[in-house]
């Protein structure tokens, strides 16, 4: 008699209450089966790959255990939440990861009752953890609150500013440390489980609260002393750790990857905790792909891929990135000046810094996911003569705000920003969008925000920088390739505050600020063989703004649009106020300032959000026609 073929665990699987029907014993096959689903998914759309596969077992686990979404699960940064989607109810749009109109690459709010918190920045799940977890306590609600957070995502000084305020309240929350790092040898041992369950079961959790409550009882004093003889004869047996000392119970390490386990240790938390416990478990990143176990990377973020091979789809740019211009002229200025140094917050490889790091190792600082103090030490190094060039993505450079304007700003150093991913970032939507760097900085008394145009003026750029040493300055650009333009062999000493006219016209003038250039140009032969002679600048500064560039666009045009890749408030915003207190606004000129749109725009091709915000070739064109009222609307050529 032919056997049918066993139907795959995961079809039975649409949500996580579908999950807890099943035995334990059955939970392996579906994970076999998750990870492959994932891999076939990544495969086809690119994202995060290698943390994903990493929790396959953890998240399982969790969601068996647990029950959520009544329970509440936040996943810090989000680069690990494929699998919780394709457990919750997500699977069927798991292939449109990343892509427009499809699922987001983090945790998110709107799209899932799974999702409670929205994560796609480091380090947050903490904090967000606690806050359910008081505000379940506060309504009298048996609700279990559980934060995982990488061992990455822990360099930030927001997850202990969490933990000491947890331990302080002495919170019902469930951290899990996701410790995939290479250096710790996961426990695979039955010794090992066997001490992490007996930590984590009744008798061990009785006997440390029933010393809180004894020297409760008994006085200050003594708590403090029978506290610490608890806690040391249970190191003895678990190993004691700085954790506890913060407040939380501490458990593990354990194998991330061992349902026989993980399913205990969990079980025993959830029916036995009463505060903050911490149970550190050891994964490995890429874990099942061994294209993945045996990168260098493990996969972490990845392009389309032959699932077979492990192969990455590779597009040959057409012009190198703006990236990798800014790393080979930064490298070229450190050469000459050995006061210049690097600084980033766990991207080297992202802002392009690794180049420096290979050149001059010992010049060149990696502080891991802690922006804020990488900026004050910036400004430390600058207080003692040297040229720091923090380069940080714009949508981090937001976490260190405070201390650009405290430590940086008010007291005058000349810190060097490079800030990379400005404007619209595609596949990662809204969260990494470079958005506000231009606004937030342009408000600060003696900043200078410069804006690259191309690739070459990048390079002018970062040496403008390297020889400014009167203040801070900061200078933009976008993520992926450049236009092709050819490249000085060492970039020019911009004059601060002094832009550029690239064509000349008479009627329509275009003040582009940063890469928004080449759309004006093309946008400009559109408006000339229409009728409309165009000229087109480049601000290059929008701070300080070029005063005597603007007044010769004004007196001699009829219209001006300004031209920007940021929000409301920036480069536009500038120019506006100058025109207002100049008395430039009254003469009749028409003036429009393009800027990204006041909404959180979802992932999609950069190109695709440009033109859906109006800053392209055709947007701009239409801008013009629109305000001279000429009745029309026009499609740009090309």
């Amino acid at each position: 008699m032919t056997q049918m073929p066993q139907t795959p665990l995961l079809d039975r699987v649409q949500y996580p209450s579908d999950l807890r029907k099943l035995e334990d014993r059955e939970l392996p096959q579906l994970a076999r089966e998750v990870r492959d689903e994932m891999i076939d998914a990544v495969s086809r759309t690119g994202g995060h790959l290698g943390a994903g596969l990493g929790v396959v077992e953890l998240t399982i686990a969790i969601h068996s255990v647990f029950n959520t979404p009544d329970d509440r699960l936040i996943f810090d940064v989000g680069h690990q939440c494929y699998p919780h989607k394709i457990l919750t109810g997500r699977r069927d749009r798991i292939r449109t990861l990343r892509q427009e109109n499809g699922l987001s690459g983090f945790t998110r709010r709107a799209e899932s009752e799974y999702d409670p918190f929205g994560a796609a920045h480091s380090s947050t799940s903490i904090s967000a953890g606690l806050g359910m977890a008081v505000a379940a306590e506060l309504d009298n609600t048996d609700r279990r609150v559980i934060a995982v957070i990488g061992d990455g995502a822990m360099s930030a000084g927001m997850a202990y500013e969490a933990l000491n305020n947890a331990g302080a309240l002495d919170a019902r929350l469930i951290v899990i440390l996701n410790d995939n790092d290479m250096s710790i040898a996961p426990p695979t041992g039955a010794m090992s489980a066997y001490l992490a369950r007996l930590a984590s079961g009744r008798t061990y959790m009785g006997f440390r609260d029933f010393g809180k409550k004894l020297t409760a009882y008994l006085g200050k004093k003594v708590d403090r002393a029978i506290t610490r003889a608890v806690e040391h004869a249970r190191g003895y047996v678990t190993g004691g750790t700085m954790f506890e000392e913060m407040g939380f119970y501490h458990i593990g390490p354990i194998d991330g990857h061992s349902f026989e386990h993980l399913l205990p240790v969990l079980r025993n938390v959830r029916d036995n905790a009463q505060g903050p416990v911490l149970i550190h478990v050891v994964t490995q990143k890429g874990k099942g792909y061994p294209p993945a176990e045996a990168a260098a990377d493990k996969y972490h973020g990845v392009n389309k891929f032959d699932v077979i091979t492990g192969a990455q789809t590779k597009v040959k740019p057409n012009a190198p990135s703006y990236t990798s211009v800014f790393a080979d002229a930064l490298v070229q200025e450190a050469t000459l000046d050995d006061k210049i140094v690097g600084i980033t917050a766990a991207m080297p490889n992202g802002t392009g810094l690794d180049k420096l790091q290979e050149f001059f190792p010992k010049r060149c600082f990696d502080v891991g996911i802690a922006e804020q103090h990488a900026v004050t030490f910036a400004a430390g190094l600058a207080a003692e003569g040297y040229k720091p060039f923090a380069a940080l993505y714009s949508t981090f450079l937001q976490r260190a705000y405070d201390q650009v304007v405290h430590d940086v700003a008010i007291q005058g150093l000349p810190v060097r920003f490079p800030i990379d991913r400005a404007g619209f970032v595609g596949a990662d939507g809204p969260t990494h969008a470079g958005s506000f760097d231009t606004a937030f900085l342009a408000t600060l008394p003696g900043f200078v925000v410069m804006a690259a145009a191309d690739e070459a003026e990048l390079k002018h750029m970062v040496r403008t920088a390297a020889a400014y040493d009167l203040g801070p300055i900061s200078f933009r650009y976008p993520r992926g390739e450049g236009v092709g333009v050819e490249l000085p062999e060492r970039g020019q000493i911009l004059e601060i505050g002094k832009g550029r006219v690239v064509k000349q016209g008479s009627k329509v003038a275009l003040l582009s600020f940063g890469t928004r250039l080449a759309d004006s140009l093309a946008a400009a032969e559109d408006l000339d063989a229409a009728g409309l002679s165009t000229t087109v600048a480049d601000a290059r500064f929008a701070k300080p703004l070029d005063h005597d560039l603007i007044r010769q666009l004004v007196a001699h045009h009829e219209m001006l649009i300004t031209v920007e890749e940021g929000s409301v408030g920036g480069f536009g915003s500038q120019v506006m106020q100058f025109l207002a207190n100049e008395g430039l606004l009254d003469n009749g000129l028409k003036i429009r300032s393009l800027v990204m749109p006041d909404m959180w725009m979802d992932q999609a091709k950069p190109e695709a959000m440009n033109a859906r915000a109006g800053l392209d070739r055709a947007g701009i064109v239409q801008t013009v026609f629109r305000t001279l009222g000429h009745g029309r609307i026009v499609e740009a050529a090309g």
